[in-house]
């Protein structure tokens, strides 16, 4: 935290789905809609507790589903309210109809996701498949690496999603169990400064009986195309506008959120690149091996949607070899998606560093300190031998 800055408020420790309640709290928000779903209930359990008791003024909707949860928060917002939901896993698969018509409405609905892995077989712990399934519905995606980013973000997001240049939905990814149930050191915001940098929406077209609109309407060879092109322009120009709320968010907490969050960049040969908590866990890997003179560096990634390629550009002209690290796996294509997006990134740009992809921590499989060693590692055998023989590599699998 930087000592220039007067931050107003409290140090306390809270599990990741609490902070997240808690900025969720504090911005504010008009309408709740709440269906459970491990591991994300305990933040709509908080929420609750939190309306019950009189501290937040909100209309809590315990709704049937989840496809209910985001119809209902669209729905809301639409009349100009601020609202949020939170899920997981299944329950973001089941919202999948509607997370593309509330980002086509431009309905700035801000939603926690923690990430949790896809069935079958049943499985509640972290990986990213939940998020990479939806990454392509027009909604502003966000990673957070700890508890202390979770609350950050999240006031962030409302503020980013609001924004008239923007109007588009956020989510807000932190790991399952990994984060949402550890508790950590919490810096947060006194409520009054919370209040000044998130002021209540002011939404320029709402549902109105008095004025009435059409939202959603038929749009056939005329006009679809016309507003892609918006939704595609108002993504480019969340890109500038989340500079803008960081700076301003580094004002008053003295934490600057870029959009990435990167280590040991100046002067890396093999850099790791990453998403969510992984990116502690790589930090501290790669400090040790710069201990013993190893050029080492970690590329977390914050902003996902905005895919963050021109500033990735700036960071890596230098770098040797890139080994990609995805908690996700897209079946019958080349490598993992995060890898993709890079590749198609350093596509005529001139910047070709040496690239693998890394398959790890699927269903929450844990990654160790001695596989996350091994993963650096495999980027020096790559840099020794000047070509990568595999593109693919799944580690922490049993023989």
């Amino acid at each position: 935290m930087s000592h220039a800055v007067q931050v107003k408020g409290n140090v306390v420790g809270m599990s990741g789905d609490e902070a997240v309640a808690y900025a969720v709290k504090q911005a504010n928000v008009d309408v709740i809609a709440a269906y459970p779903i491990t591991p994300q209930t305990i933040i709509v359990e908080r929420l609750s507790e939190y309306v019950n008791n009189g501290e937040l003024d909100a209309a809590f909707i315990p709704v049937e589903s989840e496809h209910s949860a985001i119809s209902t928060v669209v729905a809301a917002a639409l009349t100009g309210a601020r609202v949020f939901t939170a899920t997981s896993s299944q329950g973001l698969a089941l919202m999948h109809e509607i997370l593309h018509i509330a980002s086509s409405m431009r309905t700035p609905v801000v939603m926690g996701i923690v990430n949790r892995a896809l069935s079958a077989p049943i499985n509640i712990h972290c990986d990213h498949s939940d998020i990479m399934n939806a990454r392509d519905t027009g909604w502003i995606h966000l990673f957070a690496e700890n508890v202390q980013e979770a609350y950050d973000l999240t006031l962030m997001a409302f503020k980013l999603a609001e924004d008239l240049d923007v109007l588009l939905p956020v989510t807000v990814n932190l790991d399952g169990f990994i984060l949402s149930h550890s508790v950590e050191r919490l810096s947060v915001l006194d409520d009054e400064t919370v209040e000044n940098f998130l002021p209540p929406r002011k939404a320029i077209y709402t549902l109105d009986f008095e004025k009435p609109m059409a939202y959603g309407p038929l749009a056939l060879t005329d006009y679809y195309m016309e507003f892609k092109k918006q939704q595609d322009d108002a993504m480019k120009n969340a890109s500038k506008v989340y500079e803008k709320v960081s700076e301003e968010y580094a004002k008053i907490s003295g934490r600057k959120l870029g959009k990435l969050n990167t280590y040991g960049l100046e002067d890396a040969e093999v850099v790791v690149t990453v998403l969510g908590s992984t990116i502690g866990t790589m930090r501290s890997i790669a400090r040790k091996l710069r201990a013993q003179g190893l050029k080492v560096g970690v590329l977390g990634i914050r902003v996902y949607r905005p895919f963050p390629i021109n500033e990735i550009l700036k960071i890596v002209k230098n770098v040797k070899v890139l080994v990609v690290m995805d908690r996700a796996v897209s079946y019958g294509a080349p490598a993992g998606p995060l890898y993709m997006e890079l590749a198609a990134g350093f596509y005529g740009s001139g910047i070709n560093p040496l690239m693998v992809d890394v398959v790890y921590g699927l269903g929450g499989r844990d990654l160790t300190p001695k596989d996350a060693e091994r993963i650096f590692q495999l980027g020096y055998k790559i840099l020794e031998k000047g070509k990568v023989e595999e593109k693919t590599i799944w580690v922490g699998v049993r023989e």
